[in-house]
């Protein structure tokens, strides 16, 4: 078992007038993404977007989106024909398939001076030129406990769950909101991403002993027990349990 540290003033930063971001993998520019992933994790950006701004009518193939909402509002396009809203405490799935053309940014007027904050993420699908797709969900009421909640898979273990649908059978995102004092685990997996999105919390996972992590903290985990994490006050946390890696052979 490998367990690694990456402190939040370790990730790659990029930023221009209206957008700051902050990478867990390098992502902006010519970058391998494949060559930087941990198990099939390829981006994880910690984005600001400003009010009024975003990215404009840009196409992805072969790749699951997935965007968590951690403050502020996402407005959604896409040439399926979708657009909506996505608010706080909200996910958006998107599988380019064979090809889609999106936009996304802001909901909120320049004039209102609020920013947008996102966990923005990719995986590889398990296979190529599906059919395009977009779904959302609301999350707030499943993470009031503090527990873990699977928000996305594409794993056979959490079909018929309220976990939206991404064409990885590979992966799978938990999100948990813990409360102050409150323990919570997140499973074993061959590989493993866990990053703080706020708060402190003290992370025991194996070779990990009370270490101690906060905004923007991430640990990658390979070949690893259960994590055990207690939050020091309230806090957030997103977890990648990964069954693959682009430098392993897949399972069948």
């Amino acid at each position: 078992m490998t367990a690694t540290l990456i402190p939040a003033a370790d990730r790659h930063f990029w930023a221009n007038e209206w957008l700051t971001s902050r990478q867990s993998f390098p992502g902006t520019g010519n970058f391998d993404l494949f060559g930087n992933a941990h198990g099939v994790l390829a981006i994880h950006n910690d984005d600001e977007v400003g009010p009024g701004e975003g990215l404009d009518a840009h196409q992805h193939q072969n790749m699951e989106i997935v965007t968590w909402v951690v403050d502020g509002a996402v407005e959604h396009r896409d040439s399926s024909g979708i657009r909506e809203v996505i608010g706080t405490g909200s996910l958006g799935a998107m599988t380019a398939g064979r090809g889609i053309t999106h936009s996304e940014g802001n909901a909120q007027a320049r004039s209102s001076r609020q920013k947008l904050r996102v966990i923005q993420m990719w995986v590889p699908p398990h296979t190529d030129e599906l059919d395009p797709a977009h779904s959302t969900r609301d999350f707030n009421d499943a993470l009031a406990s503090g527990e873990p909640v699977v928000v996305a898979s594409g794993r056979a273990a959490h079909a018929g769950t309220d976990a939206l649908p991404i064409a990885n059978r590979f992966a799978a995102l938990h999100i948990a909101r813990p409360h102050a004092g409150q323990t919570i685990t997140l499973p074993a997996a061959p590989f493993g991403h866990l990053y703080v999105v706020r708060g402190e919390v003290v992370v025991d996972a194996d070779s990990l002993a009370s270490t101690a992590m906060a905004d923007g903290d991430a640990v990658r985990l390979t070949d690893g027990g259960a994590v055990t994490l207690t939050a020091t006050g309230d806090a957030e946390i997103v977890y990648w349990e990964m069954h693959a890696s682009f430098d392993v052979p897949r399972p069948a």
